[in-house]
C-alpha cells in the first residue's frame, strides 16, 4: 500500500483539518486503497493580511501552494500534492469590482458590499486547480474596519464578537453564521472543489467532441 503526500501550507487547525475531511469524501476516488499522509508547513502567501479582492484570494493560495512545491525539489522530499488556501475579501459595488466600479461612476455610487470567502490551490507540481467555498457577507462595521483601518480580519473579529483567538476556532464565518457555517467546513468544500479534477479525471479529461455528442 503507498503512501499519498499532501503538503500543506499551513499548521493551523482549521487548515489543516478542512484537508484531513476533504479526503474522507474522495480519497478513495483519488487513490483508491492507499494512505495519505498530511504535512503543514507555514509559508508566505505573498498578499496582504487580508486580502480585499477574489484575484488577490486566489493569487494567495497558489502563491502558498507553489511556494511548498519548492520545498521538496530543494530537499529531495517526495511529496503528492500540495495545497495552499487562502481566505479574504471580495469587495463590489453594485455587483462589480472596485475596478470596474470606477470605470463606471454610476456603480460606485451604489452600496458596497463585502464577502468573505475561502479558497484553496491544489497542485500536483505539474498542473494546479482553484476551489471556493460560498461566500457570506459581512456587517458594514466589520468590513469598515478591516477596510478603512487597515485592521487584520482576524483581529477584527475578535473585537467584533468579544472573543479571543476566533480564527483557530470557528473563525469569522462562525461568528456570522451563527456556527452553522465553521471556517474549516468552509475551506473544506473549496479542497473538494480544487482537487476534483484530480479525483475526476474522467470528466475533466473527456475529449471535447465526446462530450458534446453524448449530450446531444
Amino acid at each position: 500500500m503507498a503512501k499519498i503526500i499532501i503538503a500543506v501550507g499551513s499548521k493551523r487547525g482549521p487548515k489543516l483539518n478542512a484537508v484531513r475531511d476533504a479526503l474522507g469524501s474522495f480519497g478513495a476516488s483519488l487513490s483508491p486503497g492507499n494512505e495519505f499522509e498530511l504535512v503543514g508547513f507555514e509559508v508566505d502567501s505573498g498578499v496582504s493580511h487580508t486580502p480585499a479582492s477574489r484575484e488577490e484570494i486566489m493569487r494567495g493560495a497558489q502563491q502558498r501552494a507553489e511556494a511548498l512545491v519548492q520545498i521538496p525539489r530543494e530537499s529531495g522530499a517526495q511529496w503528492d500534492f500540495f495545497v495552499g488556501l487562502e481566505g479574504g475579501l471580495d469587495v463590489l459595488y453594485g455587483g462589480a469590482s472596485p475596478d470596474k466600479a470606477l470605470q463606471h461612476p454610476d456603480l460606485v455610487n451604489r452600496p458596497r458590499r463585502v464577502f468573505l470567502e475561502s479558497w484553496a490551490y491544489v497542485s500536483d507540481g505539474r498542473e494546479g486547480h482553484y476551489g471556493c467555498s460560498g461566500a457570506i457577507e459581512l456587517p458594514d462595521a466589520l468590513a469598515g474596519e478591516v477596510l478603512e483601518n487597515g485592521t487584520e480580519l482576524a483581529v477584527a473579529i475578535d473585537r467584533f464578537a468579544g472573543a479571543v483567538g476566533i480564527r483557530d476556532a470557528q473563525g469569522a464565518w462562525g461568528v456570522l453564521s451563527n456556527e452553522l457555517i465553521t471556517r474549516q467546513e468552509a475551506f473544506r468544500v473549496a479542497v473538494v472543489a480544487a482537487f476534483a479534477p484530480f479525483y475526476n479525471r474522467k470528466m475533466y479529461q473527456a475529449d471535447a467532441v465526446s462530450a458534446s455528442g453524448s449530450a446531444l
